[in-house]
């Protein structure tokens, strides 16, 4: 028997601040202020793994063009 894995499709914001090292407080806030797009499901909101993604790449390009 062959076992199946499903991969998350999207993340909780307390997972995300985890995965950022982030407190709750600052995710929530680049949640509302739009810098990590969300989906909202029903009462909750959900971030899809890509747009982590494209705010730690968002953040790294700011870093090294602020250093260059």
């Amino acid at each position: 028997m062959t076992a199946t894995v499903i991969e998350r499709k999207w993340h909780t914001t307390k997972e995300v601040a985890e995965m950022l090292g982030y407190g709750l407080s600052k995710t929530k806030m680049l949640i509302i202020t739009g810098e990590i797009r969300s989906i909202k499901d029903g009462r909750n909101r959900r971030i899809l793994p890509r747009y982590v993604d494209e705010y730690v790449e968002r953040r790294a390009r700011r870093a090294e063009e602020g250093s260059a």
